[in-house]
């Protein structure tokens, strides 16, 4: 048993191999251990993500080791026979030839071998519905594609290493693409979201030319088109949607607990200002918000209302009901409307994300104990369009706060375009996997963030790509908000809130924690320099 750090606030706990982690993770949900936020499996590893003012690294080490020797002395009653799910594939997938040819075997080989005998479900990760698969032919040991797809269709069936799994969602990925399957691996409106779960077996089929599908009667899928509970035409007290801008949505803490499904916890990337623009207007703090990318959003009230902003610096519009200009603020502010007035934010001056609250919170359904929007694994409320009307809540008494001014002196200073941001990094799990020389280039050479970024990650360009000590394959392990992990290409991906739980290349550092809330606020075109700090 290795103890790698993984962050400030996780370690990776690695085994000899995939049983000896999963009975380690089994024996950790059995005994929790007070202050453990995330539990991920993966294949030889366990991630272990913490409070770090509750726990430190050596303490969790500790008491992991612990629960070990508990797990390691008990014995496991029988185990019923798994369930076994079909699953029927188009084996016509882009990466099918190279798999071939990697293999030194036909097309029909491989098919032939990837449907001979069931898989077994080891482990969650990725995303919601997405299950790594083991037990497969012995030939299937494949290298993930030099650089991860962009975009991966949902339902593609895909070979990793000597993993197999089908991607629920269509999301990024380094996978070799075999085919796809219409069957829908996660649906929330089953009573058991996961077609496939960790200890069930699943066997491939080939469709052939026959292209139709014969659902499962247990996992049949419920075609649920309500209109989403967050919107609606009918309030006293509510905030009409004029314009959306670039990109709303919903946002809170996030999921957390989840990571064992594959659920990432998602939630407000710059939690800082979300609590802020809450305080403006004397909600919890951790009532859901709605994040706003690089301005353009336009509300207007219906009833009397009261808003907070705060995060991406810029000017606040305020306009009457006929949409004249009645006032002008700054973020972060607190701006009372009466009906018919409207906001409007401007572009930002400094930031990317603005958080928008409102006294008495957002009425929303949450999903799986969270209202937060996870794009990756398009888990939570949808995103919010123009003409949407977002009910308001009222605010039950022993919930009345006062509401807090904010110093525009204590406020602080957010990257504007083309500035250069220093983050903070603790060494990863796999920075052993790099040259003396690429540790150094890591932090000695500016990073510049590419337009290729989003929610998931910001992908990041350097004038030298980081060189590997070893290019054997990493098997998939968790990941956390804020590492930094680097492909076969030498160019980092800074993963933020809706990153991937597990990942298959390796984690050369991970962004302090204090400084995630200022990455969520670098522009595109910005320079990035890494600064390590000892670990906590």
């Amino acid at each position: 048993m290795r103890f790698l750090p993984a962050s400030d606030r996780a370690v990776l706990v690695e085994l000899d191999d995939l049983p000896q982690a999963l009975a380690l993770y089994r024996q950790l949900l059995q005994s929790p251990i007070a202050g453990v936020q995330e539990l991920v499996p993966a294949a030889r590893t366990v991630l272990v993500g913490y409070q770090p003012g509750l726990l430190h690294a050596a303490a969790v080490e500790a008491a992991v080791r612990q629960r070990w020797a508990l797990a390691a002395s008990s014995t496991a009653a029988p185990a019923q026979a798994p369930r076994t799910v079909e699953i029927p594939v188009d084996y016509s997938g882009p990466d099918l030839p190279d798999v071939a040819e990697l293999l030194g075997i036909s097309v029909a080989q491989v098919i032939e071998r990837h449907t001979g005998q069931p898989w077994q479900a080891a482990f969650a990760g990725f995303a919601p519905g997405f299950v790594y698969l083991t037990g497969g032919h012995p030939c299937f040991d494949l290298p993930r594609r030099t650089t991860p797809r962009t975009q991966v269709p949902a339902g593609s069936v895909a070979l990793g290493g000597r993993f197999s799994a089908v991607y629920p969602n269509a999301s990024p990925g380094g996978w070799q693409l075999l085919g796809t399957t219409a069957l829908a691996m996660w649906d929330l409106s089953r009573p058991e979201p996961a077609c496939v779960q960790p200890g069930m077996m699943v066997q491939f089929s080939a469709l052939g030319n026959k292209k139709t599908i014969v659902i499962p009667a247990e996992i049949s899928i419920k075609n649920s088109k309500k209109k989403p509970e967050n919107i609606n035409n009918n309030v006293e007290s509510a905030i009409e949607i004029l314009d959306a801008g670039l990109q709303t949505l919903v946002q809170d803490q996030g999921r957390l607990g989840q990571s064992g499904q594959g659920i990432a916890p998602s939630g407000a990337l710059d939690q800082g200002a979300m609590r802020q623009a809450n305080r403006l207007v004397g909600n919890p703090i951790h009532t859901p918000v709605l994040e706003s990318v690089l301005g353009g959003l336009h509300l207007r009230s219906r009833g009397r209302t009261t808003l907070g902003v705060a995060g991406a610096q810029g000017t606040l519009h305020v306009l009457d009901a006929q949409g004249q200009p009645l006032q002008q603020l700054s973020s972060p502010a607190t701006v009372a409307l009466n009906d018919g007035q409207s906001l409007r934010i401007a572009p930002p001056q400094a930031g990317v994300r603005a958080y928008v609250a409102v006294r008495g919170g957002w009425q929303l359904a949450p999903v799986l104990g969270s209202c937060a929007t996870d794009t990756l694994a398009q888990i939570g409320p949808p995103p919010v369009q123009a003409g949407a009307v977002l009910a308001v809540g009222s605010v039950p008494p022993q919930h009345v706060q006062a509401v807090q001014t904010i110093d525009p002196a204590a406020v602080p200073a957010l990257p504007r375009a083309g500035d250069a941001v220093v983050l903070d990094i603790t060494w990863g799990p796999r920075s052993d996997w790099f040259h003396a020389d690429a540790l150094a280039l890591l932090t000695g050479q500016s990073w510049q963030v590419t337009p290729r970024s989003n929610r998931i990650g910001m992908r990041l360009a350097g004038a030298q790509p980081l060189q590997r000590v070893r290019h054997d394959e990493l098997p998939s392990e968790g990941t956390v908000n804020g590492a930094i992990q680097v492909p076969i290409s030498g160019q980092p991906v800074l993963f933020l809130a809706d990153h991937p739980l597990t990942g298959g290349y390796p984690v050369m550092a991970a962004v302090a924690s204090h400084h995630l809330d200022l990455a969520a606020q670098i522009p595109v075109g910005c320079t990035i320099r890494f600064r390590v700090i000892a670990a906590a």
